[in-house]
């Protein structure tokens, strides 16, 4: 263990003017309050903060952030309170300790909706100072270090699961990537120890076999860049078992396909010199095309930035390179923590990584549950990121695969929501464009539009998605009111009784809803049903006449006009029910669901068969004459063609020549003679759907074309 007085020499060393004795005062409170607990390991408890507050050291974190370290179990673990630790330590510490504590108690179990409870919670402990991120890092490191203590396998594997989930992309979204780099490496050895022992051995292997190449390359790099007089510090490093793992499974290759399993890094003293390294790298030695970024001129949206580029080096070894500043360096490996190593710290100012935690909050107040919080946030935990720019020259990050839906509401929710194209370098391009680096992109809006549903398909952002769903739930509840007295209208219409002459507040006291448009909100979302609210004024209502459950689904003689289904796919009361993809000019009905308001389904979808004999969740529904007009729907197809070169073109063509869209396609069933495949196309109806199939069926290569349904 680490004495007293080094672990405050290691402070002294980077901080002379810190609080000595509250370091030393921290050091025994938390020895003697932890007395003769122990780890897993056997050792003294009081081992793990003291290495905690070590790691905070090698952060170079201030004297306040390593008392945390030494300190942060206390309230959890002993008898000591938050009362007694402010009282010794002052209020900064216990608020951080207190932080800390908090975030202890949210680790995340099994059961998904505590989860994602305990998720929203964790990220709502964070937001008033990321030292307590930082010192909750260090604390899941060295339990990470120390996890093979753990007897049961499947503990060691849950921990390791929440460790690469949650902490390891929050340490690299705070710039971190040391610290990350580590927590994915020993999370793997647990996840998958087999998969990472054969890299390991691999590793092992090559290195045994190429002797000191790594001090071989990194010299011939120090050599040439001297010729050149620069003067610069180089680190040969070999890529972690899990890079080299995530990097197989992403570009589906083995290992002896990867060609660099080595990186080095350039430090220089300051950013003229770092461009001017690359350009003596790339005139000595070939550069690998499409392996060039510079973070230095558009930094990641951690602040981090280097110089990166590949090429084919010293003895013919394809390397990675980083180039970078010595500073650059520091906030690459310890990130926010760095602020404090070189005293730009300021607790007032929020900074880039407070900028990213307002974000999730602004998620946080959009999202309608818990679980909807965790998928947007581990959406923008999970993320590389392009840079695009606004027509003023204003750089936004988004990540891989972003589209100008994301772009419009990463520049402000209302933007979004008035989106109706985009502009994409000049030229216009639909909204389901995926974005690339460098791209300029101008918004084109109106005051009349509004997002529909199906932007959260195509949104990556988990602030757009959320922006999408707060939009439609807010705008669609007075849909859902209109929709909930229409269905009371009608049930209380077949049972001899009107509406507008009864009183609901005995059915909102009985079903314990507010008020009576809370009760129309309820029904109409299908929370409640109409018979329900029926039975609550008029107890026996429901059973009174049994031929009623009976009645065919337009009982009114024609009287009552069905539903209209305005806008289909605006996600606001109705969606279409993916077990029949229903498409205009299809026959329809309206199926009451609870929580989602109005599924539809084709008229004979064998879904309606399940609820057959409850008239209450029925409604009549047709297509909105307009509907043609303004969207596509999403309809598959399955062919049966000949096996031979050039037919998967000859489909794809005729498709596109009848303006279908391809947006997935599957081989189901393959021999000599013939394959089958089902083709997912976006459609504008049936009549389309319908010339679609009868142009494929004409080909020569077709055997067969049959609509699936679900």
């Amino acid at each position: 263990m680490i004495r007293q007085y080094e672990l405050v020499e290691r402070v002294r060393a980077y901080d002379p003017e810190i609080d000595e004795n509250l370091l030393d005062r921290a050091y025994v409170f938390s020895m003697k309050a932890h007395g003769n607990q122990k780890r897993a390991s056997g050792d003294p408890y009081f081992s793990h903060p003291l290495e905690v507050a070590g790691i905070l050291t090698d952060m170079k974190m201030d004297g306040s952030t390593v008392a945390t370290g030494l300190l942060h179990d206390t309230i959890e673990d002993t008898l000591a309170t938050h009362e007694e630790i402010e009282g010794l330590f002052g209020g900064e510490v216990a608020r951080l300790v207190d932080g800390v504590t908090k975030l202890s108690l949210l680790e995340l179990n099994s059961e998904s909706t505590k989860q994602a409870e305990n998720f929203r919670k964790f990220f709502l402990a964070l937001s008033d100072d990321i030292r307590v991120l930082i010192v909750k890092l260090a604390d899941r490191l060295h339990n990470m270090r120390t996890l093979h203590h753990i007897k049961k396998p499947e503990k060691r594997r849950t921990i390791a699961l929440e460790t690469m989930e949650l902490y390891a992309p929050l340490a690299e979204r705070i710039g971190m990537q040391e610290i990350k780099t580590e927590l994915e490496d020993l999370s793997f050895l647990h996840m998958n120890p087999d998969a990472r022992a054969s890299i390991a051995a691999r590793l092992s292997f090559l290195n045994d076999e190429a002797g000191d190449l790594r001090g071989r390359i990194a010299q011939a790099l120090k050599d040439t860049l001297s010729a050149h007089n620069i003067e610069a510090n180089i680190f040969g490093r070999q890529k972690q078992p899990y890079s080299i793992w995530r990097k197989m499974q992403r570009q589906n290759v083995g290992f002896e396909q990867l060609g660099d399993v080595m990186g080095f890094r350039i430090l220089v003293d300051d950013v003229p010199t770092c461009y001017q390294a690359l350009g003596v790298v790339h005139g000595a030695w070939s550069s690998v095309p499409g392996r060039f970024k510079d973070y230095i001129s558009t930094p990641k949206r951690n602040n981090y930035q280097s110089i990166h580029t590949t090429v084919i080096g010293p003895e013919r070894q394809r390397i990675e390179i980083q180039i970078r500043t010595h500073e650059m360096h520091a906030l690459a490996t310890y990130g926010v923590a760095a602020h404090w190593q070189y005293k730009l710290y300021d607790a007032s100012d929020s900074d880039q990584h407070q900028k990213w935690f307002g974000e999730l909050k602004e998620i946080l107040d959009q999202a309608e549950s818990p679980e909807e919080f965790l998928e947007h946030t581990k959406i923008s935990l999970y993320t590389d990121q392009v840079f695009c720019f606004t027509p003023r020259g204003d750089l936004v990050p988004l990540p891989r695969g972003a589209t100008p839906i994301d772009f419009a509401y990463a520049v402000h929710t209302d933007v979004g929501n008035t989106c109706v194209g985009s502009k994409v370098n000049g030229t216009l391009m639909p909204l389901h464009t995926e974005l690339i680096n460098g791209d300029q992109v101008e918004i084109v809006r109106s005051k009349t539009q509004t997002p529909p549903a199906s932007w959260e398909d195509i949104a990556v952002t988990g602030r757009a998605r959320a922006a999408i769903r707060r939009f439609h739930r807010e705008h669609g509840r007075e849909e859902y009111v209109a929709l909930g007295k229409r269905l009371l209208d009608r049930a209380f219409t077949r049972a001899g009784y009107d509406l507008a002459e009864q009183t609901l507040e005995p059915a909102c006291d009985s079903l314990l809803i507010d008020s009576e448009n809370d009760l129309y909100l309820a029904v109409g979302r299908g929370n409640v049903t109409a018979g329900r609210v029926l039975e609550a004024l008029f107890p026996g209502e429901r059973n009174k006449d049994e031929n009623r459950i009976n009645l065919p689904l337009a009982d009114s003689g024609g009287e009552e006009e069905p539903i209209v289904i305005k806008g289909v796919q605006d996600g606001t009361a109705i969606r279409l029910a993916s077990c029949c993809h229903p498409l205009p000019g299809d026959r329809i009905v309206g199926l009451v669901t609870p929580g989602t308001g109005i599924q539809v389904h084709t008229i004979d979808c064998a879904e309606l068969a399940k609820v057959s004999e409850d008239p209450d969740l029925w409604v009549d529904a047709s297509w909105d004459e307009d509907a043609r007009d303004h969207f596509f729907h999403l309809s598959s197809v399955e062919v049966r063609m000949s096996n031979e070169p050039g037919v998967l073109g000859k489909l794809a063509t005729l498709v596109g020549k009848n303006q279908g869209n391809i947006t997935n396609l599957k081989m189901t069933d393959r021999s000599q003679q013939l394959f089958t495949l089902r083709i997912d196309i976006e459609v504008q109806d049936v009549k389309h759907l319908t010339d679609i199939i009868a142009a494929l069926r004409a080909l020569a290569v077709v055997e067969s074309v049959e609509r699936i349904r679900g």
